[in-house]
């Protein structure tokens, strides 16, 4: 995978992601595998978007911002994060450390 994010502070940048085994030029590799095995469960894509019409908070994240591409589970992966309301930052947190630590 690909993963682009911008806006970051401390985490912006272009990394590659590959995973079984882990590697890539990703700060944590290992981890950010772990963690999408984690949040990999069947029926249930770690990369959806917030699903229409959700209820979410009126806060804003900050101006960080991710895009990644490429593949996994045997799947085409084409996601888009920023943090523009609660349940985008919720979104984006589930994938720490794939995508790095913000607004902490």
């Amino acid at each position: 995978m690909t993963i682009t994010v911008t806006d970051a502070p401390g985490g912006a940048g272009v990394y590659t992601l590959e995973c079984h085994p882990a590697g890539g030029d990703h700060p944590a590799p290992r981890q950010a595998c772990e963690r999408l095995d984690a949040v990999t469960m069947w029926g249930r894509d770690p990369f959806a978007p917030v699903p229409h019409g959700a209820m979410c908070t009126m806060i804003y994240g900050g101006p960080a911002a991710a895009h990644i591409t490429g593949e996994w589970a045997g799947r085409p992966v084409d996601a888009a994060f920023d943090r523009t309301d609660g349940c985008e930052i919720a979104r984006w947190d589930d994938l720490v450390p794939v995508l790095p630590r913000v607004g902490d």
